[in-house]
């Protein structure tokens, strides 16, 4: 199968880059015609096209990179969404972090059309999907993962075909809680420091030569370091995906504690305003606990 017209719905801080480096890598794509990225893109060859239901229909291959499951509900399922275009034979990836459970209703629903699905959400923030480095781990079908390794290692490196469908969301799941309880403890220990009088930055350089050393405290631990909280990945985000952590975690009745901490200090530094800063800016919520002020 050719599948080189992709329609690619969804140009946020993540879906932009992923969709212009499909275009990079020869790939015929239409996008929604309903905003600034849309235009960028079709500077570089995308095709603008009115209307979900339309891109559809003139695609081979769907993507989706969205924010939440109702948005991809609403997409797939709403009013001259993707549903009412798509045809017999097409392959629907959705990259959006949504709950696994949709996932694999998704999935059902499309596979008895007779289109095939994968759930793929990604890891590796903004800069992953500028340089077309993420991390994508994949739920559905093995021929359907083998259809779409092509469209993959357009947009990442590390892509693993995880299982069944609903796998791949389930394993973001799994990222999303360490990822936050790391950096709720890089946030204590770096809180802790400070009040001690420590220099935070001798803290980081000495903890990255350790045990204790691991991307995620060489690059949040930085952004600590020199205050530096414009978001790569929103803080309001996470908590949507700890939200998804909780659900699944309670669907399968499995106590998640330390996510359920987690969760509740992102509620915490939402109400303070910081939804809009990366999510290391949990460190904020905890310095203000301590009653550090500088």
């Amino acid at each position: 199968m050719n599948d080189k017209k992709i329609g690619f719905i969804g140009l946020g801080i993540m879906g932009k880059p992923m969709a212009a480096n499909l275009i990079k890598a020869g790939y015929e794509l239409l996008v929604p015609r309903s905003s600034k990225a849309s235009g960028e893109l079709e500077k570089l060859g995308a095709a603008l096209v009115d209307g979900y239901s339309t891109i559809a229909q003139r695609s081979e291959v769907l993507v989706t990179m969205l924010p939440d499951s109702p948005q991809v509900e609403e997409v797939v399922y709403g009013a001259g969404g993707l549903l009412s275009g798509l045809k017999e034979g097409s392959l629907f990836i959705d990259m959006s972090t949504i709950t696994p459970a949709i996932s694999i209703r998704l999935h059902e629903e499309l596979t008895e059309r007779g289109i095939e699905a994968l759930d793929a959400p990604v890891s590796g923030g903004q800069v992953g999907a500028e340089t077309a480095t993420l991390s994508i781990m994949v739920g559905g079908s093995e021929r359907a993962f083998e259809r779409a390794i092509p469209i993959f290692e357009a947009m990442g490196k590390n892509i693993v075909h995880i299982g069944k469908a609903g796998a791949g969301q389930t394993a973001k799941a799994c990222n999303q809680l360490i990822v936050g309880m790391t950096i709720q403890a890089i946030a204590e220990a770096f809180t802790l420091a400070k009040k001690a009088g420590v220099n935070q930055a001798k803290l980081r350089e000495v903890l990255l030569g350790g045990f204790a050393q691991s991307r995620i405290l060489d690059l949040h631990g930085n952004r600590i370091v020199n205050r530096n909280f414009e978001p790569g990945f929103r803080l309001k985000l996470h908590r949507k995906d700890m939200n998804i952590v909780l659900q699944t975690g309670k669907e399968l009745a499995t106590p998640l504690y330390g996510a359920s901490q987690v969760a509740a200090h992102m509620d915490a530094a939402i109400a303070a305003g910081d939804g809009d800063l990366d999510h290391s800016a949990l460190a904020l919520l905890m310095e203000r606990l301590a009653g550090i002020t500088d």
